[in-house]
């Protein structure tokens, strides 16, 4: 934690930035007030046009509602096997795992993918040991890393935020452990093309590096079939879950697959951490995986063109092919101040510099109603002309 090197990013130890003199050093790894400003701010405004939220705008469909309700009134309320229940594990088994071929992968439930991501690192990563990932990131990458006293090593992606194989080639030391990707990613929306994906999972199994893969979007392509790079490298490990493909974000739901050893030591650590993911939510994830949503992976294609074509004039933007967001340029001024003056005509959008070293960005999210998503436009480019 303190005084551990770090290539790219450094925090001070100052304890005046303590707010207690027994909370650990390692908590300052962790700063949540960008995100956090955000929704207070949302709190405040009678009329917000709000597209900063990270979640499906649709609820969860009712077959799987009923699920769960028959789950809790049958009295499946107390403690799960650590790895999940059986019929569940068997399931994602046969969905997502046997396609591979991959005799000896395992494959076990986790508590949100959050919660996949801790374990990961908590399994992995000694202190010292390096973790490569993209920048733009998903927000909890650099902290997470630090937590468990690894050093982020971050890579630039921009500025089409392409996975380019050979910047991760050049980033690779004698002291990296884990090649971390997300595809389609938070929060450019951008997905890998399969061969750079291809590449990055070669590159890690020659140099003996563990891939992970955030696949937690992997619902959501809008142009090409997702591919997963475990298709090219049987030692990844690979994240995935139901939140955001099922709008089951609360109801704390993942599962993790990669080679026997590291889940068997995930599972270890599960077991004296999350103990289990929610026992009736697990049954209802079971009829979750028979329900098509195809319907709404389309209502968020148009969402996204509509997103791209509002915004082609007036934004210097790298097409989302996944996920539900767009990370435009800003057109003037700094972050801060861009987002001041959305704020000014209650647009809620996101700083990019919470997901980047950069402040150049910001997350738009398009899971929202299309009367919202043309507000927001309107208001964008009114904004982009001043």
């Amino acid at each position: 934690m303190c005084g551990l090197p770090n290539r790219d990013a450094s925090f001070s130890c100052d304890p005046r930035l303590m707010a207690h003199p027994w909370i650990a050093e390692r908590t300052l790894a962790f700063d949540s007030s960008g995100i956090r400003k955000i929704f207070d701010l949302a709190a405040k405004l009678k009329n917000p046009v709000n597209l900063s939220i990270g979640q499906p705008n649709y609820d969860v469909p009712d077959r799987i509602k009923e699920a769960l309700f028959s789950a809790v009134r049958e009295g499946r309320n107390g403690y799960s096997p650590t790895q999940g229940i059986a019929p569940l594990r068997d399931a994602l088994r046969r969905r997502f795992v046997e396609p591979l071929g991959q005799d000896e992968r395992e494959i076990f439930v986790a508590s949100g993918t959050s919660g996949g991501l801790v374990l990961t690192m908590l399994a992995l990563v000694n202190p010292g040991d390096e973790v490569i990932f993209f920048d733009p990131y998903f927000v909890m990458y650099p902290s997470l890393v630090r937590m468990v006293g690894g050093v982020p090593v971050i890579i630039e992606s921009g500025p089409d935020f392409r996975l380019d194989p050979q910047r991760v080639a050049d980033a690779i030391t004698p002291r990296t452990k884990i090649i971390l990707i997300n595809s389609p990613g938070n929060p450019t929306g951008v997905k890998g093309s399969t061969e750079d994906l291809k590449q990055i999972a070669e590159l890690a199994a020659e140099k003996n590096i563990c891939l992970v893969s955030d696949e937690i979007y992997s619902q959501f392509c809008y142009d090409e079939p997702f591919v997963s790079p475990a298709r090219f490298n049987p030692q990844t490990v690979v994240i995935d879950g139901f939140s955001k493909s099922h709008g089951m974000t609360g109801w704390r739901l993942a599962y993790v697959h990669g080679p026997r050893e590291i889940i068997d030591t995930m599972l270890k650590l599960q077991q004296y951490t999350f103990v289990c993911a929610p026992h009736p939510v697990q049954w209802a994830g079971i009829e979750a995986l028979e329900v098509d949503m195809t319907e709404y992976v389309d209502q968020f294609r148009s969402k996204r063109d509509r997103i791209v074509a509002g915004l082609r004039d007036t934004f210097e933007l790298a097409p989302p092919s996944g996920a539900f967001y767009a990370f435009p340029k800003l057109p003037w001024g700094t972050g801060d101040e861009f987002i001041r003056a959305a704020i000014e005509q209650e647009l809620l959008i996101i700083p990019g510099s919470i997901f980047s070293r950069h402040d150049t960005h910001f997350r738009i999210s398009f899971a929202a109603d299309d009367a919202i998503l043309d507000r927001g436009i309107e208001i964008l480019q009114r904004l982009a002309r001043r």
